[in-house]
């Protein structure tokens, strides 16, 4: 495509909103994506740890 100007570059032929608003919420997602896995591995190995600690104590127990 051929743009004659900046305003009509953003505009895409009309479909500006649909074009930006797809790349925004790619790019929300792949930032957010890596986040929420780190997170989730942080609290998955926290709860394991936690297990851990608590059948150790059960097995200390007379």
């Amino acid at each position: 495509m051929h743009w004659n100007s900046f305003s009509d570059f953003i505009a895409m032929g009309g479909y500006g909103l649909y074009v930006w608003g797809s790349f925004g919420v790619t790019a929300l997602v792949m930032i957010l994506e890596p986040w929420l896995v780190r997170r989730r591995h942080r609290l998955t190995q926290q709860r394991l740890a936690r297990q851990l600690r608590a059948e150790a104590k059960l097995e200390q127990t007379p």
